[in-house]
């Protein structure tokens, strides 16, 4: 049987290894200086909403009375979701201050020094809170940190891990913050953290309802349409 020979048909140049080689260079050195682009730009976009130095809010003051009525409910809570019975809770504005100037440190920092909640929006279900929170500089190995002080509206919701908040707005007096800005906050789930800290992390995946009211809000362990059926 004859052999097939696959025959050259043009003379071998090495010429187009090197211009695939430039051409992959080219590419590469692009995308490297388009991400260096982005971050510097990110970095000169955000210096223009933060400051150098922080602020601190007045400490949150709650009697020895305040503090143990206010752990019981949370205790009461808890021990009906521990044994899978129905239950509810409704937090003020106040509560939710207390709440977090006792929370536990969850590796991340505490929130007492970061936030102060202030308000409710019931009908967008948010909670408005005014925030001082530090953000790494482009160099962040010199350590220094720079902090946006403004207002944040957090949206209050409930998913499969439970109940969390994500910002949703961001106002700083006499500022204007980008777009951009605040889609990426609406990234950082802020009660995440809490949910990796026993046996607090089992109570906020009970929860399945979050409403929150001109006072605070309120969280069950029933589901909205579950209540619907009930009535």
């Amino acid at each position: 049987m004859a052999r097939f020979q696959k025959l050259p048909t043009s003379t071998f140049s090495p010429y187009y290894g090197c211009v695939i080689m430039i051409m992959a260079v080219l590419i590469f050195g692009g995308i490297i200086g388009w991400s260096a682009y982005s971050l510097f730009t990110q970095d000169k976009e955000i210096a223009k909403i933060t400051v150098d130095e922080p602020i601190k809010f007045p400490p949150v003051e709650m009697t020895p009375e305040a503090r143990t009525a206010l752990e019981k409910r949370l205790t009461d809570f808890a021990d009906a979701v521990q044994k899978g019975a129905i239950a509810e809770i409704t937090l003020t504005i106040a509560d939710l201050n207390n709440i977090i100037s006792i929370a536990p440190d969850t590796g991340y920092g505490s929130y007492a020094d970061l936030v102060r909640l202030e308000s409710t929006i019931p009908e967008k279900d948010a909670i408005v809170g005014q925030v001082c929170l530090p953000m790494n500089r482009l160099k962040f190995w010199e350590g220094k940190k720079r902090y946006l002080i403004g207002e944040l509206t957090y949206y209050i919701h409930v998913h499969e891990e439970g109940v969390d908040a994500k910002v949703v707005d961001v106002q700083i007096p006499g500022k204007d913050v980008p777009d951009g800005f605040v889609n990426g906050m609406e990234m950082w789930p802020w009660v995440a953290p809490y949910r990796k800290v026993e046996p607090i992390g089992t109570i906020l995946k009970a929860i399945r309802s979050a409403k929150v009211t001109p006072e605070g809000v309120i969280l069950s362990t029933v589901a909205p349409q579950s209540k619907e059926a009930g009535k």
